[in-house]
This record gives structure tokens, C-alpha cells and sequence, in this order.
């Protein structure tokens, strides 16, 4: 129990020596030492590298998950150590929307096979989005978080005990420097009236413990000094660690965008045929402002343009005019919508031909022993 009131005291009297000599070089009123040059810049580097890891990985988690919720929920599973439950993404919800409405409208009609063919485009870009915030969390926030949470708290746990160790060495300079004028003057005491003077034994004693006490605390604060710059120099080789991790999300993002655009480039395609009614009806407002976006390459199987659809048009006409048979390629899948249609794989190649009183949107398709009707929207005629 002594000890323990021994070592409270102590910790007090340092404590309160610390605070002192803080609040008078706030004031001015006492001289600091300053680290060196090289010691200052790996602290402001530090510092640095701490600020904008935090500023990165709170974005970086935005751009992952945009629902604050949905991060907030997360955030309170991860501490709890708990798996957070599944959840399907924008992407995924907007997929089963649009699956739903197609199913509803019917698969066998063009706006409801078309909500279908969005959905299953959707669904996947939402599988692959999935898959990037997965690798982007475990490939990059990771490491930046454990930078935060582990190696940085080290570092701040470290140069707080330098800036302790700094202010026990400027007191005990303080404590020596004031002993010194006090010898002085009690020298001169003692020099006029030494028998009268007791003052000078007393403030010599002082000096010595406060130069034994200087030497202590200048050889704690060089060695608590090398520590922190040995753990500061690391911050170069966490820049390299995080610039390799920074090149891994960087590739997931590029297989990322690269699974969309060809996602989205074979849903234009599905989507770039529709019924002539649909057509006639929406020419302006639905096909111009679609084939007004310049696009990228694409290959000849991609819808025609709009000045082109005479010329298809023309082909299907001869055909039924001539009521002879022709070898058609399936651009799209078609699932029929009763047993008189026949279901269509894409790229399949079938023959057709017209009948009397069929509908103008419609041909006989035929393939080794199966035939049905199938629309010609879904087609494209072979020389």
C-alpha cells in the first residue's frame, strides 16, 4: 500500500511538473526543445498519410455502398462481430422489378420480353458490382483501415510518450537553470556573511540532483526520439503497401466496368428490334434519341439503324409476296408464348416463310421437325 501511494504521488508530481512546463512555454514564459529537422517532416508525413487514408477510405466506402443506412447498419454488425444480413443491391432490386413487370405483361409480348432481357442485364450488372465491393473491401479498405487502426495508433501512442519525454527534459533544464541563479545568489550571501548564510550548501545539493536528473531525462528523450523516428520511416514503405493495394481495386474497378459495357452492349442489342406497330407508334419519341448516342464498335449483328429498316422491311415483303422460303438468323432469344409459336435461340439459323392470312408480323419458322410462328422482329434474312 506504501509502494502504491509512493508511485500515485510520483506520477502526480510528474504529471503536474508536465503541465506547468506546457502552460508557460503557451505563455512564453519558458524555453522548448525543438526536434530536429528530419524528425519534423516524418511527424508532418505521418500526419498526412493519416488525414487523407481517412479522407480515401470514408469515400471509397461511399462510392461502394451509396445507402448510409446500409453503411451504418454494417458498421454496427462489424463491431458486434456479426455477419450483416444479405441484402440484394440497387442493381439486383431494380432487376427483379423489371423481371416481375415483364412476367406480368407476358414474355411472348415485345414491351414484356424486353422488361425480362433489362432485368437479366441488371441482375448481372448487380452480381458484378457485388463482386467489386467485395474485392475492394477486402483488397483495399483492409489494408487502409489497418493502417488506421493499428500501425498509426502505434505511431500517435509513441510520439505522445516524446512529447512527455520533451517536457521532462525542458523542466529539468527549467529546475536547473532556476537552481543555478539560487547558487549564485546564495554564494554571494555566503561570500558576505558566511556565518550568518545556510542558504548555499542547500541550492549546490540542488544543482547536482538537477543535473543528474537533466542526464537522466536527455538520454530518455533521445531514445524515446529514435523510436518514433524508427516507426515514422516505415510510413515510406506503407506508401508502397497501399499503392500495390490501390493498383488491385483499381483493376477489380476496369473488370468492373469492362462485365457492364458488355452487358449493356448485348442488351442493345436485344433491345434494338421492336414490333412495326411499336415502332410506327414511338418513332420519334422512343428509336431517334437512342440512335442519336454515338456508340462504340459494334459488331454487324447489332440492331440496324433507323434508315436501314426500309430496306429489311423490303426483304420480308418479297418473301411473303413471293410465298417462297428463305434461311433467317435468330437474333435474339424468343420464348414462345404458346404452342402455335416457336422458341428461338439467338444465332441459331432456321428457315421461314409466309402463309396466307398471316399477320405482317409474323413468319413460319421451321428447324429440323419443329415449326411455329415467330415475329419477324427477331430475325434477319440470309442472302
Amino acid at each position: 500500500m506504501d509502494f502504491n501511494v509512493k508511485k500515485l504521488a510520483a506520477d502526480a508530481g510528474t504529471f503536474l511538473s508536465r503541465a506547468v512546463q506546457f502552460t508557460e512555454e503557451k505563455l512564453g514564459q519558458a524555453e522548448k526543445t525543438e526536434l530536429d529537422a528530419h524528425l519534423e517532416n516524418l511527424l508532418a508525413k505521418a500526419e498526412s498519410t493519416k488525414v487523407w487514408t481517412e479522407k480515401i477510405m470514408k469515400q471509397t466506402e461511399v462510392l461502394l455502398q451509396p445507402n448510409p443506412n446500409a453503411r451504418i447498419e454494417e458498421f454496427v454488425y462489424e463491431k458486434l462481430e456479426r455477419k450483416a444480413p444479405s441484402r440484394l443491391n440497387n442493381q439486383e432490386q431494380l432487376a427483379q422489378y423489371l423481371i416481375d413487370a415483364g412476367n406480368d405483361f407476358g414474355p411472348g409480348t415485345a414491351y414484356g420480353n424486353a422488361l425480362i432481357k433489362c432485368g437479366e442485364t441488371q441482375r448481372r450488372i448487380g452480381g458484378a458490382h457485388r463482386e467489386l465491393v467485395q474485392t475492394g473491401a477486402i483488397n483495399f479498405l483492409t489494408p487502409l483501415r489497418n493502417f488506421i487502426e493499428g500501425d498509426y495508433k502505434t505511431i500517435s501512442k509513441e510520439r505522445k510518450l516524446l512529447q512527455n519525454k520533451r517536457l521532462d527534459l525542458d523542466a529539468a533544464k527549467t529546475r536547473l537553470k532556476k537552481g543555478r541563479v539560487a547558487e549564485a545568489r546564495a554564494s554571494q550571501l555566503n561570500a558576505a556573511e558566511p556565518e550568518r548564510d545556510t542558504s548555499f550548501m542547500m541550492w549546490t545539493e540542488e544543482v547536482k540532483r538537477s543535473e543528474q536528473e537533466l542526464r537522466i531525462t536527455q538520454s530518455e528523450f533521445d531514445r524515446q526520439a529514435e523510436i518514433t523516428r524508427l516507426l515514422l520511416e516505415g510510413i515510406s514503405s506503407t506508401h508502397a503497401h497501399h499503392l500495390r493495394c490501390m493498383n488491385d481495386f483499381v483493376e477489380a474497378q476496369m473488370t468492373y466496368f469492362a462485365e457492364c459495357y458488355q452487358y449493356m452492349l448485348d442488351l442493345q442489342k436485344q433491345l434494338g428490334s421492336f414490333p412495326s406497330t411499336f415502332v410506327s407508334n414511338n418513332n420519334q419519341s422512343s428509336l431517334t434519341p437512342m440512335q442519336s448516342v454515338p456508340l462504340p464498335s459494334i459488331s454487324a449483328s447489332a440492331p440496324l439503324p433507323a434508315a436501314s429498316n426500309s430496306v429489311v422491311t423490303s426483304g420480308f415483303s418479297e418473301l411473303k409476296a413471293t410465298s417462297g422460303s428463305r434461311k433467317a438468323r435468330v437474333l435474339y432469344d424468343y420464348d414462345a408464348a404458346n404452342s402455335s409459336e416457336l422458341s428461338l435461340l439467338a444465332d441459331e439459323v432456321i428457315t421461314v416463310y409466309s402463309m396466307p392470312g398471316m399477320d405482317s408480323d409474323w413468319l413460319v419458322g421451321e428447324r429440323v421437325n419443329q415449326k411455329g410462328k415467330v415475329p419477324i422482329t427477331y430475325l434477319e434474312l440470309l442472302n
